[in-house]
């Protein structure tokens, strides 16, 4: 055993305020920022704050940026809930559409093929694709079905309330949504407040808060908040934690990320064997996103443009 993992230990097996052991009336409690230490009290615990403060901010840090920098398996949209295909990253409408009523959101591939086997058997109302509940005919019955589950504490019906608040001027409404919705996991929450902090729209502007935000969108596999931490320590002059995150947000098939690596690589600050590897990463993860119904759906949206 290493005199290292000797001191750990040492720290563990015993208050590192007072030294007394566990036993069964005394029970240690590990310091919850660093997990290297343990203490018998609280009293003890502040008493030895300032030899460990040093130390256990350093460690609380490593920890940190071990989960911070960990690959998501997926993007924050996770799969189409029917051809169990990545979702594209693309905000754009047409890529995608999320269904009011079951909080699912499909891929347009998905949603072409089955608003043309409704036209071809001639139902009388269209159907959401996955639950199958009728389409709401007005938007004032949309967005009832949508408060609904807001009420139910849906965090994806939370957030796109929130939107809506958002867009209607009421930004402390819009606030209080979306934070419901950041704290049952919802990246795209994190990602909304994130910018709210960013832009100072409504409220004060606050770095901290708009970092932690995107920090927590950036875990939960968010290519663009994962795009601009990277711009944030690029721009501090953290140009390896910069690559790291550009690297991360490439492998999930983001385009910007990928062209800010080139932009490193050619100012010399982002190794040849990072850009290949997020060259073959990248290119995976958009083909991973293609499918014959999308392709079909994409040529039907183009050629409906040229008729236009």
């Amino acid at each position: 055993m290493s005199s290292s993992d000797n001191n750990e230990t040492n720290n563990t097996s015993c208050c590192a305020s007072c030294g007394i052991t566990e036993n069964d009336d005394i029970k240690l409690r590990k310091c919850t920022a660093c997990y290297l230490v343990r203490y018998c009290s609280v009293n003890c615990q502040k008493e030895h704050r300032k030899k460990h403060k040093k130390e256990c901010k350093k460690r609380a840090a490593e920890l940190h940026d071990e989960i911070l920098f960990k690959q998501p398996e997926s993007s924050h949209r996770g799969d189409c809930p029917i051809c169990c295909i990545p979702l594209p990253l693309s905000r754009d409408p047409q890529t995608c559409n999320m269904m009011g009523c079951c909080s699912k959101t499909i891929c347009h591939g998905c949603n072409y093929a089955h608003q043309k086997r409704q036209l071809e058997q001639r139902l009388e109302r269209r159907t959401c694709p996955f639950c199958r509940h009728p389409i709401p005919k007005s938007n004032e019955e949309a967005d009832k079905i949508l408060i609904k589950r807001a009420e139910a504490n849906d965090p994806v019906a939370l957030r796109f309330v929130g939107t809506t608040r958002s867009e209607e001027g009421d930004i402390n409404g819009a606030i209080e949504y979306w934070k419901k919705a950041a704290a049952m996991g919802d990246a795209e929450a994190h990602f909304q407040l994130s910018f709210l902090y960013a832009s100072s729209n409504g409220v004060e502007k606050d770095e901290k808060k708009e970092l932690y935000h995107l920090e927590q969108a950036a875990i939960d596999g968010h290519p663009n908040a994962r795009h601009n931490l990277g711009l944030f320590e690029w721009e501090n002059g953290q140009d390896e934690r910069a690559t790291r995150h550009f690297v991360i947000a490439a492998n999930l098939g983001d385009d910007m990320s990928m062209e800010n690596l080139k932009k490193m690589y050619q100012l010399r600050l982002c190794s040849k064997e990072d850009l290949a590897a997020a060259l073959r990463a990248h290119k995976a993860a958009v083909d991973a996103m293609k499918s014959p119904h999308r392709e079909e759906a994409e040529a039907h949206v183009e050629c409906s443009a040229t008729h236009v």
